[in-house]
């Protein structure tokens, strides 16, 4: 399969959830590339951009996961398709 870049925006809202998402996190660390998180503690939010590679599949499958989290928000932006 064609692979794709891109990045993964999420928004962490319930704090009780991060537990659940740094294992998910943890178990597709092969698709990401980088990552930049930010505490907002006066609001009581944590914002994480996430620099993935891999299929669609394999994209969609992490944030599938992240986005059924209870107070998590998940969007995504990839590339195109390339070899």
């Amino acid at each position: 399969m064609e692979k794709r870049i891109g990045v993964v925006g999420i928004v962490v809202e319930n704090m009780n959830s991060t537990l659940k998402l740094n294992a998910i996190l943890h178990d597709h660390a092969d698709l990401i590339l980088g990552r930049l998180g930010v505490p907002y503690k006066e609001k009581n939010v944590r914002v994480i951009a996430l620099i993935v590679e891999g299929t669609t599949d394999q994209i969609g499958a992490l944030t599938g996961k992240l986005g059924n989290l209870s107070g998590v928000n998940v969007k995504t932006a990839l590339s195109k398709e390339y070899s």
